[in-house]
């Protein structure tokens, strides 16, 4: 690609992000209440995010022997750091913090 063509690709990328973001402000105003469905879905697409973000991040993992044990750690100590403290953000920098380690300097 041309130094040009970069560049109109990453503005036009941005531009398709903006107008998506920014169109949810113009269907749904401050003081109009949204449809039960588009509630529903704010309800339930978290979980489902999380649960397919999960599932992607095991997909390569081998459960045999000890070789998932740094895995089933981190998703311990998540769970617990989620449950103790009931901060999503604090859980997922623990876990990964938690990994990392284990699987640099425990599970060599």
């Amino acid at each position: 690609m041309t130094t040009l063509q970069k560049v109109l690709t990453i503005a036009v990328v941005a531009l398709g992000t903006q107008i998506t973001r920014f169109s949810a402000f113009l269907v749904f105003p401050e003081g109009k209440t949204p449809p039960k469905f588009i509630s529903y879905l704010a309800s339930v697409l978290p979980c489902a995010v999380i649960g397919m973000l999960v599932v992607y991040c095991l997909k390569d993992a081998v459960f045999s022997r000890l070789h998932c044990l740094p895995e089933l750690i981190a998703i311990a100590f998540i769970v617990v750091l989620r449950k103790w403290k009931k901060n999503t953000l604090l859980s997922i920098a623990g876990g990964t913090v938690l990994y990392m380690f284990l699987v640099q300097s425990v599970f060599i």
